[in-house]
C-alpha cells in the first residue's frame, strides 16, 4: 500500500464507502485513500486478480462485477447496503478512454462507450439513493474529464458520455438534496497512470502536457483522491450539484 500523506478527515471514519473500478489507476488510489480514513470500503471492478490483490493489501473489500451489466452491479450495491446497514459515500470512478476513429464508430460501439462512461455512474447513483434516503445523508461523487472541455479528438464516444456526466451532477444534486445527499463532479485533467504511460503518455506527450498547464507539475493519482476524500468528508457539508476541477489549469 502507498504512503499517503492525506489530511485526516475524522467524519470518514467507519464511514461505509463504495469505489467503482477500485481496482488499478486513479480508483485503486482512492481505495487505499478512504482505508486510510479508517473508513470501510468496497471497491467494484471487473479485474479479479488486481482487484483481490489491492483488497489484501489494504484491508478492504472487493466485489468482482462488469459495471455495464446494470442488473449485477444493482445486486451488488444491495448486497453492500445490506451487509454494512446502508451507504454513506459512493464514487463513479470507473471508466475508459480508449482512443477511437470517428468515422469508423459503429452502433455498438457508440452504445459500449456510453454504458462503460456514463449508464452506470446513473444507476449506480439510483441504487444508492434509496440507502442514503433513510439516513438523510450521503455524498455521491461523479467523474467527468476536461477532455470534453478540450474537445479531445479521437475520443469522440468518451467525450460525449463525460460532458454528460456534467448535466447528470446538476440534475441528480436538485433531486436528491431535499434528502441531505450530496452530489459533486470531479474533473480530472491528465493523470498520470501506469495504464496512460503504457499506452500512449510519451515523453513528448507529458512535456506538451506540462507546456499547457498553468502548474507544471505532474498530476497523480492521488491527487484526484485527495478531491474525493474533501468531497465525501463533511468539511465539503456546503457544497453540491459542483465541478471541481484536478486539472493544474490545463483547462
Amino acid at each position: 500500500m502507498s504512503v499517503h500523506a492525506y489530511t485526516r478527515y475524522r467524519s470518514l471514519a467507519n464511514k461505509t464507502i463504495i469505489i467503482t473500478g477500485g481496482a488499478s489507476g486513479i480508483g485503486a488510489a482512492m481505495v487505499e485513500a478512504f482505508a486510510s480514513q479508517e473508513s470501510r470500503v468496497h471497491f467494484i471492478d471487473i479485474d479479479s486478480a488486481s482487484g483481490k490483490d489491492l483488497a489484501a493489501a489494504s484491508d478492504t473489500t472487493y466485489h468482482q462485477c462488469d459495471i455495464g451489466d446494470i442488473h449485477a452491479l444493482r445486486n451488488v450495491i444491495q448486497d453492500i447496503g445490506s451487509w454494512e446497514e446502508g451507504i454513506d459515500v459512493l464514487v463513479n470512478n470507473a471508466g475508459n478512454d480508449d482512443r477511437h476513429d470517428m468515422l469508423s464508430v459503429e452502433p455498438d460501439y457508440w452504445r459500449n462507450r456510453l454504458a462503460i462512461n456514463l449508464d452506470h455512474q446513473f444507476f449506480a447513483s439510483q441504487a444508492v439513493a434509496p440507502l442514503m434516503q433513510k439516513h438523510r445523508s450521503g455524498s455521491i461523487i461523479l467523474t467527468s474529464s476536461t477532455s470534453f472541455m478540450k474537445g479531445r479528438p479521437g475520443l469522440v464516444g468518451y467525450t460525449t458520455a463525460k460532458a454528460a456526466i456534467i448535466g447528470l451532477n446538476r440534475t441528480l444534486a436538485r433531486e436528491l438534496g431535499p434528502d441531505g445527499i450530496r452530489v459533486n463532479c470531479i474533473v480530472p485533467g491528465a493523470i498520470t497512470t501506469p495504464r496512460q504511460e503504457a499506452l500512449w503518455l510519451t515523453l513528448e506527450a507529458k512535456a506538451e502536457i506540462i507546456k499547457a498547464q498553468a502548474l507544471k507539475i505532474t498530476l497523480q493519482s492521488s491527487d484526484v483522491a485527495a478531491m474525493a476524500l474533501f468531497l465525501a468528508s463533511e468539511d465539503a457539508r456546503g457544497c453540491t450539484g459542483a465541478q471541481f476541477l484536478v486539472d493544474a489549469g490545463i483547462s
